[in-house]
């Protein structure tokens, strides 16, 4: 005797594991996504105020008392303080050249530089401390206190902006000051009415440096806020320039030529000294091709 066993209506069972996923996948509501990611949102925000010692309502530390929480965050802030501090005299220490220095570091600039950097958190502006500190014990007076305020200021991408910048940075032989040349200006005579000074400059947004780039570090106070053209270069004068990694000497070919640039504030001059640059050399090959109309380009060095 046979028995057949008729479909009542069950849903037979499948071992394809990538069906049932996927089934199960379709068939989580949409706003129980949207809880989840929530969730997650809501965790990250509460981990990072934890951090400050400050607790959601859904924490079991937000229920003690408001004095057990002011010890708790104070502690905890003056052990982040000293963190910090730590790190930065560690890589202070890694920087540190022994140039037989026996002058003493000024105490009230030593003190304000402490006070300040125990509240530098991110491990790269940490380096960037340390490495002051090391220069300002080999050279006491490097860096003014007004550097260590506007320093303090810097976030990582303000301070990748700057390192951009420097790479770019010229120098004139005889003086320090850093300049981001970019190319020159003629004064007008009466046969220069005929032409117009456009082509005269680089773009730096070609280069990685672009115009927003600029302003902010104008704003930083970093680099001066407007074009700056050198004094009228004399016929048969010569300047050497060392740019972007590169040497050039200039002599013009014309009258009434001067150079046009930004230039760094003190403040940009002295916290160029703590970034090593590197060569840009297309920076370079098309400053010489804008100078080359009107100067005679010499001692080129890579």
């Amino acid at each position: 005797m046979s028995i057949k066993v008729e479909n009542i209506g069950f849903k037979p069972i499948t071992t394809d594991v990538k069906a049932i996923k996927t089934q199960v996948k379709l068939e989580v509501p949409k706003d129980k996504t949207e809880q989840v990611k929530k969730l997650a949102g809501t965790d990250r925000i509460a981990k990072w105020f934890s951090q400050a010692g400050i607790y959601s309502i859904t924490n079991a530390k937000q229920n003690q008392s408001i004095d057990y929480k002011i010890s708790e965050r104070l502690k905890l802030k003056e052990r982040r303080k000293i963190l910090n501090l730590e790190s930065i005299l560690s890589k202070a220490i890694n920087f540190c050249l022994d140039d037989g220095q026996t002058d003493d570091i000024d105490p009230d600039w030593f003190f304000s530089f402490i006070k300040m950097a125990e509240e530098i958190y991110s491990p790269p502006m940490q380096e960037l401390w340390g490495k002051i500190f090391a220069v300002e014990s080999g050279k006491p007076g490097s860096f003014s206190l007004n550097t260590l305020q506007l320093l303090k200021q810097l976030t990582q991408k303000d301070a990748l902006i700057f390192r951009r910048a420097v790479n770019f940075a010229s120098r004139q032989r005889g003086d320090s000051s850093p300049k981001l040349l970019i190319g020159y200006y003629r004064k007008k005579s009466l046969w220069s009415f005929l032409s117009t000074n456009s082509g005269h400059q680089l773009n730096l947004a070609q280069f990685g440096l672009s115009y927003p780039d600029l302003l902010a570090l104008m704003d930083l106070g970093l680099i001066h806020h407007s074009e700056i053209e050198s004094g009228e270069i004399p016929l048969g004068d010569t300047t050497e320039w060392r740019v972007a990694g590169h040497t050039m000497t200039l002599s013009p070919r014309l009258k009434a030529l001067t150079l046009v640039y930004f230039k760094f504030t003190t403040t940009g001059a002295e916290l160029s000294k703590l970034v090593n640059s590197q060569k840009q050399d297309h920076y370079v090959l098309a400053l010489k091709q804008r100078l080359s109309g009107v100067f005679n380009i010499k001692n080129e060095s890579a």
